[in-house]
């Protein structure tokens, strides 16, 4: 039987993010030296969010984004029984000597943003790499990563999953942890 209950709602979402916002602008200011970029696929609803809040707080910021695929960075991609379709990347700048702040909805592993930097790497050499994550399941890291901006601390045993919904795929925005009895 699998158990579910919800971690965040709709208005603690909105919460999170506005307050993740808040930190964007006290460190990165004006964003003139700063790209954010969206892991696909649910990395990149996040980033739309976080632009859409952060031109809410300040009209007047020019915020540079794009989004990027990490299908053929993956350290799994010899390991799928169905081959891996890559979506389209919508990176038309170069991130040479740029801040860059990599956004996604849940660091559980670390491989995900890890295929995330090498994949960046094709972009440019960028001048920092900080990592913004909605949920952060702390205690579960294969590799040393750990996020600069996190909505959500929890802790999770490997065999609970943690679900986002946003409303442009699902109809509502809710997290959920789902575990197995």
């Amino acid at each position: 039987m699998i158990n579910q209950r919800k971690l965040l709602g709709k208005e603690e979402i909105k919460l999170t993010i506005r307050r993740l916002c808040q930190q964007l602008i006290e460190n990165h200011s004006d964003f003139s030296n700063t790209v954010l970029i969206g892991i696909q696929p649910r990395g990149s609803l996040l980033c739309k969010r976080i632009i859409s809040e952060l031109q809410l707080i300040d009209k007047s910021l020019n915020i540079i984004s794009g989004n990027i695929d990490i299908s053929f960075h993956r350290d799994d991609i010899m390991r799928r029984d169905q081959p891996i379709e890559p979506k389209s990347m919508d990176i038309d700048f170069n991130v040479e000597e740029k801040n860059v702040v990599l956004i996604d909805d849940v660091l559980f592993t670390g491989r995900t943003i890890r295929s995330a930097m090498d994949t960046l790497m094709l972009f440019g050499r960028a001048n920092k790499i900080e990592l913004l994550v909605l949920i952060d399941r702390k205690y579960s890291r294969h590799l040393p990563i750990e996020p600069n901006y996190v909505g959500k601390t929890i802790n999770t045993l490997d065999s609970e999953k943690i679900i986002v919904e946003w409303k442009e795929i699902s109809g509502q925005d809710k997290i959920l942890i789902l575990n197995h009895d």
